[in-house]
């Protein structure tokens, strides 16, 4: 069991929000927390592929934009 003090205006949106959501403020409190934990155990697609995001870089700024010509270039290579 946990005891927490909350200061009147976030008391006050906890009732307001549990009561519109036909749940008790525990119960709302427990999902929030959980949820909240949830999204702190998993990592952002960013955090998982940081090490190797951007680590082969073309040089070319461009590549968006010009994918067409580049790839032209390539195929005529090849030919």
């Amino acid at each position: 069991m946990i005891t927490l003090r909350l200061d009147p205006k976030l008391e006050k949106t906890i009732n307001d929000t549990a009561h519109r959501l036909g749940l008790s403020k525990s119960e709302l409190i427990r999902k929030s927390v959980t949820a909240y934990l949830d999204k702190l155990e998993k990592p952002s697609p960013w955090e998982l592929g940081s090490g190797i995001i951007g680590k082969y870089a073309s040089g070319k700024g461009n590549l968006s934009t010009d994918r067409k010509a580049f790839l032209k270039e390539k195929i005529r290579a090849k030919n």
